[in-house]
């Protein structure tokens, strides 16, 4: 090779330029015009650093140079030609160009090329640039041997070695093989072995299952689950589980505190790989691990083969068993729709490690030595991974390829495989397809390597190294830039066709409730001179639609349904166009295309994931991450009830809002409640302190008006709409002294209704306030085929489909109630609230029992009737005018009286006091028969039961003064 190079050293002359390279153009106008492009060396450096692979131009679709091409100044090369070396030289010689004859010299040249290049093509790799520069990490010995708990070493079981990072905390991750190290500063420091202390006794300390929940670390030694808190130092062990098991599962979410978001990282899996499936036991937690209580799918016991593992896919909403039998496997799920059936099986050779990538995308990776397949619907399809060269699949799968897996690495979107051929494969996790590309060989393998992502596109190889002075091991680090090794042009990877693709929802988390639908919206900008196409898959129907405009892909299509519109929406400065993406979402039942036999159960809260991405994607768009969402479909917490209270009893002056702040209690008679919400009388008086700050001022309601609550739904303090959805009440002190205007059979009640009563029988532990959407069964329902047998009992459901009200006894008083919508179908939200309100308007009931009450009613109303008949009739007969008569003479013996007063001077005069006061009686009489017609016949009746009247004498004449 020397001897070559320098044979065309002589021949040739360098250009003196700044650059790393230069080219050295070759005209060649009598040989043809396939000659002129026929090899190419591309940005080589000195020849004693770095040789790049010359290969035909041709072969990279350029033109060739042609014979009548245009005369070039030396070393002005347009892509025809040779690109060499920089050659060393002091005094450097310039080739003769082929205008000026020497044509012999030329064809040398020429030939020398082609020698060259075919004795590279031998050697492509043979000095290449290193994948990764080699350092170890010594530092923290000291202190980490101070730090060191006594106790028992713990190793892998596996031949191999596994790395496990903590997919929210990027620094902690724990790496297992013939010794296992933890760390919480990414391996930045030299460790310690990682040690369980003695006094669990553990007996062997083997590990053969790790899993971080939260913030603890989970790890199977000796078949049995123990705890590690890394921020608390401490270790526990399980309780719960009462079998031998050998792995656990579980996954990690990192978008956000919701409450759906906590719950992935509490859910914990543990069992024994290989067990019988009907026999097995399947342990499950809800508290990082900490308690487990035994788990049985449905159809368990029905099942053949044994079991692969048990996981929790929450990008599906579905718990799934892996199925063994024959050679084969296939996921067994929970859940409808999915229950009905198996995922496809696939070809299981050997004992498969399952790894469930970050993100809740539910792509799984199914490895060991000989075999390397994933899948990117939670195990439903399940695919080999090929191996590729350039744009050309050289193996469909990794057992055709002839490898020896070592280990693996994934991270969101990328994979990455060590061989024991000492080779290092990267590919990307696409979401039509996955390949992996050989990198160039290096001495990177050893027993005890590792590999992780340390970031996007940024992978290490970490080999633990002993220390024969201190007991930490020290680690060898070697950082590969996957996007520096993609550029080389030996691996012919395309350029990737997008510049940039991002949106508002990028790594966010949204929840979608009932009757509710989410707006996002992506901008993708294309490479001048490309039309890349986004892959907007799998909206409704599992193999797409053919018919339909592209789709965003979601991880749950049986519950999350979605609508998509892309669009120019512009251009950049440099011309370039903008597309932009309006994505719509919804749940799949709201959509009404969706099969009811596709669609999960609509009372079940789900879990799916959206991602955006290009289709077909090239390996080099390695910063091109894919945009990702978590969507809940389920309560949305920023929804709450209100009830409109704008008749208050503090508006209308019936209550004071200063008295009702100060300390203000009421008392509830004995008689109106039951503490134990029965409807049985109380044995004592309760006084209530009324809580003014939770509850404000009560809305004013009239007691023999039929009433109920105007229910308000808000969000994030903006009012949305008026609840018509069914809700009930009930009266928190166990107030009795209301009713409920329908009856179970005036409502048109298929069923006997539900009621308070039944619901207090089965809440157990749950308390008076337990019902609610989930245990409400409406007596509508044409499902519901339970008989009506009492149908006048009260119906208690307010709002819905009938016209319920509330109607209060006769009491005046304050009644606070707990209000529960428990329409399964308003929304996946527990709604209550509790408000309270002042009835007024009720008379005092009477102490008279209400009989005797009646009777004396019943007996004055007949004597009324009895004397508007009698009393006419009896004014007709003698008796009756001489009762006028008499009646006529006390009206003369007024007048005369009031003329004697006039006359006499007053009543100071003699006898005046004795007529001014007969006067004044007999005008007053006069004047009350004459106005009240009542006593006017009660005078008369009174006269007319008198046996007989004297005559008056008349009246005596009185001397008149002198």
């Amino acid at each position: 090779m020397p001897k070559l190079w320098r044979r065309v050293r002589e021949k040739t002359s360098a250009c003196s330029d700044s650059r790393e390279s230069v080219s050295v153009c070759v005209r060649m106008p009598r040989l043809g015009a396939g000659w002129g492009g026929l090899v190419e060396a591309v940005d080589s450096g000195d020849l004693g650093d770095e040789v790049r692979m010359l290969r035909p131009e041709a072969a990279r679709g350029r033109p060739c140079a042609h014979a009548q091409a245009p005369r070039q100044p030396p070393c002005a090369c347009s892509g025809t030609g040779v690109r060499m070396p920089r050659l060393r030289s002091d005094s450097p010689r310039r080739l003769r160009d082929s205008s000026s004859g020497g044509s012999s010299s030329d064809m040398l040249v020429v030939l020398l090329m082609v020698e060259a290049a075919a004795a590279l093509r031998l050697y492509p790799l043979a000095r290449a640039k290193p994948l990764c520069r080699i350092h170890t990490v010594r530092t923290g010995k000291v202190f980490h041997t101070r730090q060191h708990i006594q106790g028992d070493h713990l190793y892998f079981s596996s031949m191999t070695t596994c790395l496990i990072k903590h997919p929210c905390k990027k620094n902690i991750a724990l790496y297992l093989g013939r010794k296992v190290f933890f760390t919480r500063d990414n391996f930045g420091s030299s460790l310690p072995p990682f040690s369980i202390p003695t006094s669990l006794q553990v007996g062997t300390p083997e590990v053969t299952s790790a899993h971080f929940a939260g913030s603890v670390l989970l790890l199977v030694v000796n078949q049995k689950v123990y705890i590690y808190d890394y921020e608390a130092n401490s270790w526990n062990a399980s309780v719960g589980i009462e079998h031998p098991v050998s792995h656990i599962s579980g996954d990690n979410c990192c978008y956000s505190g919701h409450p759906s978001c906590v719950d992935i990282s509490d859910s914990v899996f543990a069992y024994l790989r290989g067990d019988q499936i009907p026999q097995t036991n399947i342990y499950f937690s809800t508290t990082w691990g900490y308690r487990f209580q035994k788990f049985a799918l449905e159809r368990q016991a029905e099942l053949v083969g044994s079991l692969g593992g048990a996981f929790y896919f929450h990008s599906l909403s579905q718990v799934g068993l892996l199925l063994i039998d024959q050679g084969k496997a296939m996921f067994a799920y929970s859940d409808h729709p999915l229950n009905r059936s198996f995922g496809l099986p696939f070809d299981y050779n050997g004992t498969l490690d399952i790894l469930i990538t970050p993100g809740q995308k539910g792509i799984l990776i199914f490895w060991f030595e000989k075999s390397l397949l994933v899948s990117r619907n939670a195990g439903q399809l399940v695919d080999p991974v090929q191996v590729q060269e350039g744009r050309h699949i050289l193996h469909s799968s990794i057992s055709e390829a002839n490898i020896s897996i070592h280990t693996v690495a994934a991270n969101e979107n990328e994979l990455a495989v060590l061989t024991r051929e000492n080779n290092l494969y990267y590919g990307n996790l696409g979401i039509l397809s996955s390949s992996l590309i050989k990198f160039a060989d290096q001495n990177i393998w050893s027993q005890e390597a590792a590999l992780m992502f340390t970031n996007v596109g940024m992978l290490e190889i970490l080999t633990p190294v002993p220390d024969s002075v201190f007991p930490a091991f020290d680690f060898q680090k070697c950082p590969v830039n996957t996007q520096a090794i993609l550029m080389d042009p030996q691996l012919q990877v395309d350029v990737c066709k997008v510049e940039l693709l991002q949106g508002e929802f990028e790594n966010k988390m949204y929840t979608i409730d009932m009757n509710s639908q989410l707006e996002l919206s992506a901008l993708m900008i294309p490479r001048p001179g490309t039309s890349p196409v986004p892959l907007l898959r799998a909206c409704a129907l599992p193999l797409g639609c053919p018919s339909c405009r592209p789709q965003v892909m979601v991880s749950n299509p049986h519950s999350l349904g979605l609508q998509a519109v892309i669009y120019e929406d512009g251009y950049t400065y440099d011309g370039n166009t903008k597309h932009r993406l309006n994505i719509s979402l919804r749940q799949q039942h709201r959509w009404g295309r969706a099969d009811p036999s596709f669609t999960s159960s609509i009372k079940r809260p789900t879990m799916s994931t959206i991602t955006l991405d290009i289709a077909n994607k090239e390996i080099s768009c390695v910063d091109l991450k894919p945009l990702t969402a978590l969507i809940s479909v389920g309560c949305d917490l920023e929804k709450k009830i209100v009830i409109q209270n704008e008749i208050s009893a503090c508006y209308n002056g019936v209550l004071d809002p200063v008295a009702l702040q100060d300390n203000y209690s009421y008392v509830i008679e004995r008689d109106a409640y039951d503490p134990s919400f029965r409807g049985q009388r109380a044995a004592a008086d309760l006084v209530v302190p009324y809580p003014y700050e939770k509850l404000g001022c009560p809305h004013l309601v009239y007691y023999d008006a039929p009433w109920k609550p105007v229910v308000e739904l808000w969000r994030e303090g903006k009012f949305q709409e008026v609840v018509e959805a069914e809700y009930v009440l009930l009266e928190v002190n166990g107030l009795f002294t209301y009713t409920y205007l329908l009856t179970a059979g005036t409502a048109l009640c298929s069923s006997q209704p539900q009621n308070w009563s039944t619901i207090l029988e089965q809440a157990g532990d749950k308390g008076p306030f337990a019902w609610d959407r989930e245990n409400y069964v409406s007596c509508h329902d044409p499902d519901n085929h339970g008989p009506l047998r009492w149908p006048d009992v009260p119906y208690q459901i307010l709002g819905g489909q009938t016209q319920n009200k509330v109607v209060f006894d006769q009491r005046n008083g304050i009644y606070i109630f707990f209000l529960s919508i428990v329409d399964p179908y308003y929304s996946y939200c527990h709604l209550e609230t509790t408000f309270s309100v002042y009835v007024h308007g009720a008379f005092p009931q009477s102490i008279i029992p209400q009989e005797v009450t009646v009777a004396l009613v019943t007996a004055a109303t007949l004597l009324s009737v009895w004397l508007a008949y009698a009393v006419p009739k009896q004014l007709g007969t003698e008796k009756g005018l001489r009762v006028k008569g008499f009646w006529a003479m006390q009206a003369v013996v007024c007048v005369s009286a009031g003329q004697a007063l006039s006359a006499r001077g007053g009543p100071g005069a003699p006898g005046g006091r004795f007529a001014a006061t007969s006067g004044a009686r007999c005008l007053k009489i006069k004047r009350y028969v004459k106005t009240s017609r009542w006593l006017r016949a009660s005078l008369v009746v009174c006269v007319f039961l008198t046996p007989t009247f004297a005559p008056l004498p008349p009246p005596r004449p009185e001397s008149v003064a002198p």
